[in-house]
């Protein structure tokens, strides 16, 4: 007797779940700062050009191959592929690419959870600027402190996707998102009240062609080219996994709309919440780990019950960082369900240790490890990690899933706008086929020469 697939038990299901595997610390940290740092409304503009004209595009084409095969990447192209084919390869690609992603997104999301546990137990009360830096120091400094958070985060989300796609991943998911979206606007409205936060407001969203000029055109363009392409998770297969779950009752470009919509959303708003309160508190909005973990903490810590502010903050990136880390998992363990037809309970038992595992030496990167420059001097295990994923593999894949899709030595153009195209909502027009065949596989192209150039210089 064959095994029928699940399905969400609703569309909602689908298009939460689908944003929550795109939605992370990228739109947090990353997409406000770059967006200050080339020219404020002018970058979202051209942010949003690219999403449509770049990701929107890669996402259909994600889901529509899972939708036709019914398969998670790890078997989806054998299903679809003609005799003698090697576009099964690629299925090997995206397995590895969703446990690399993994292996340092785990320690991150431990991160999150730890702050949110610090802020609550008001442990950076009382504690001056260099104090709250030292925090984050001693956690990374602390192997056994990581691993403990990083544990708790596989074990919690493999725990949610043992119990099934509707009873566990789709339920858990949906309440995650539904809180993550509630308190993301209560943090914006109260971040807006703070004094000179109209001046954050300025800097954030007026266009500033002097910044744009400063660093230059080209470079502001493929930044945003760049933040369009990786905020989405394309090119691995971490999409086409819920493409496999739904019915055939609308059509996949029209969703995909609104997935873009909402992880595009959550980028905008969160941009309301660092601005003003940076502004506020008269601190320069710094890259990376150190907005998050060092100056954000400092402002919470300058506002009247910083400690609920600072507790809320974090319990919402803790489920940014959840919502993507469970709908990974569930791809994971769609692998072994596909490829040796294992139970999902026996999937998760068996992946989750397994994840434990290989996240360890991103976690012993940062102190154990720290001698170990893979990628040269300054540089630790989790870029080594995050350069084979971001730099190679999802390019490389979205590649092979557009060349898949809209060439005749694959699936084919017309098979694949008939997937996109079936059911109601918005359609793809055929007008498109000239540009994915000729100038999307360019672009992705040079996304990918341009990140190797100024990953290396």
């Amino acid at each position: 007797m064959v095994k029928t697939r699940e399905k969400f038990a609703s569309r909602l299901g689908f298009i939460l779940i689908s944003a929550a595997c795109s939605i992370g610390l990228g739109d947090v940290w990353r997409f406000p700062y770059i967006t200050g740092q080339y020219g404020g409304g002018i970058f979202v503009l051209i942010y949003l050009i690219c999403i449509f004209a770049l990701g929107l595009p890669i996402m259909t084409m994600e889901l529509a191959v899972g939708r036709a095969s019914q398969k998670s990447i790890a078997t989806s192209f054998n299903v679809m592929q003609r005799k003698g084919q090697k576009w099964h390869l690629m299925g090997y690609a995206g397995v590895v690419g969703n446990y690399l992603l993994m292996m340092f997104y785990t320690t991150i999301a431990g991160w999150m959870l730890a702050y949110f546990y610090k802020f609550m137990i008001g442990q950076f009360n009382g504690l001056n600027t260099q104090q709250v830096g030292q925090v984050f120091a001693n956690l990374t400094a602390n192997p056994v402190e990581m691993t403990v958070w990083m544990v708790i985060t596989t074990v919690f989300c493999f725990g949610v996707c043992s119990l099934g796609l509707q009873e566990g991943v789709e339920k858990v998911t949906k309440v995650m998102m539904v809180l993550l979206l509630a308190i993301i606007v209560a943090l914006s409205v109260k971040s807006l009240t703070l004094p000179n936060a109209g001046e954050g407001l300025s800097f954030y969203l007026l266009p500033d062609f002097h910044r744009m000029q400063e660093n230059g055109i080209w470079e502001t363009i493929f930044a945003a080219m760049s933040q369009a392409f990786f905020t989405l998770s394309l090119g691995v297969g971490s999409m086409a996994i819920f493409g496999s779950y739904i019915g055939k009752e609308r059509t996949l470009f029209g969703e995909s709309v609104h997935i873009a919509a909402l992880d595009t959303a959550v980028s905008l708003v969160a941009g309301l919440i660092i601005f003003p309160a940076c502004f506020a508190f008269g601190v320069d909005p710094g890259e990376g780990p150190g907005l998050v973990f060092v100056t954000l903490p400092n402002i919470f810590n300058s506002m009247g019950g910083g400690r609920v502010w600072g507790a809320l903050f974090f319990i919402f990136m803790t489920f940014a960082a959840y919502s993507t880390v469970i709908a990974v998992f569930e791809n994971i363990i769609a692998f072994g369900m596909d490829l040796w037809g294992w139970s999902r309970k026996k999937a998760s038992v068996i992946n989750m240790f397994l994840m434990i595992i290989l996240s360890l030496p991103c976690i012993l990167g940062f102190n154990v490890l720290s001698w170990l420059h893979p990628l040269g001097e300054g540089t630790i295990i989790l870029d080594l990690e995050d350069f084979i994923l971001s730099y190679n593999l999802l390019p490389l894949g979205s590649l092979i899933y557009l060349l898949f899709c809209v060439t005749r030595y694959g699936w084919g153009f017309d098979n694949y706008l008939k997937e996109v195209n079936t059911g109601q909502g918005l359609k793809l027009p055929r007008a498109v086929k000239g540009y994915f065949q000729w100038v999307l596989p360019v672009i992705i192209l040079i996304v990918l020469i341009q990140g190797y150039i100024n990953f290396f210089s």
